[in-house]
């Protein structure tokens, strides 16, 4: 059965949508940009990196696009001083929450979040860096794990689930304390519900996840792959 078509504005434009859609989905659809950071296509929302705030008419708070789901005659804006200063703020603390030194990491120049802080112009960081001691767990034979790269938006622990079914990532602790984990907390390479796939890996916005042998500027990825999969398991369902 064919999903209803529904009316919304988006910054003060008229777009379709279809009923079940979320603001994000509605607004990519209508080729509208907003940024986030841990939304991945074919995977499920989770709200995690707070990036793609918006504000409804009629509600008096900011709504995450990405688990937002559309109403017929809901007027969304994406784009405002207020939104503009938000997303930068909230950049500043994924920065100063851990150890993000692009000079040094293999995602320099293919980082989504060095390239978000870039494009909401964050050229300079106003709170005091946490600098916690973060290891980096070398554990497995072709992966690294660097906690000190992480900003937790849970793409890997998704896609492990979702996409290959394995199930190695999770999340333990909560707020400045919380940690990727695999398995019940033991090194990667002794996870061994782990297949070696690597789908993880090029999920992974950041350099957290990368691939050993790799040097600065060197980890490039590709998370169309991932998308085209989840899309093709959609259709077949």
């Amino acid at each position: 059965m064919a999903k209803k078509t529904i009316s919304i504005r988006i910054d003060g434009e008229l777009v379709n949508a279809v009923e079940g859609q979320s603001i994000l989905e509605a607004a990519r659809a209508s080729n509208k940009t907003i940024p986030t950071l841990c939304f991945l296509e074919g995977l499920s929302s989770v709200g995690a990196c707070r990036l793609c705030m918006v504000e409804v008419s009629g509600v008096d708070r900011m709504l995450p696009a990405c688990t937002t789901p559309v109403q017929d005659g809901m007027s969304v804006t994406t784009t405002s001083p207020k939104l503009a200063r938000y997303r930068r703020i909230t950049i500043e603390l994924l920065l100063v929450e851990r150890n993000h030194v692009c000079a040094v990491c293999v995602s320099n120049g293919h980082c989504e979040l060095q390239s978000m802080a870039t494009s909401l112009g964050v050229t300079n960081v106003r709170f005091a860096y946490n600098y916690p001691k973060l290891p980096v767990d070398l554990s497995h034979p072709r992966f690294v794990l660097d906690h000190n790269r992480c900003i937790l938006c849970t793409r890997c622990v998704r896609v492990c689930a979702e996409l290959e079914g394995a199930h190695v990532w999770d999340l333990t602790n909560r707020g400045i304390h919380a940690r990727i984990i695999s398995d019940l907390n033991q090194k990667w390479g002794e996870a061994k519900s782990c297949t070696n796939c690597g789908k993880c890996v090029q999920a992974c916005p950041t350099g957290a996840l990368a691939e050993k042998g790799k040097a600065i500027e060197e980890m490039v990825k590709s998370t169309e792959n991932i998308s085209t999969i989840m899309r093709r398991r959609g259709v077949e369902a």
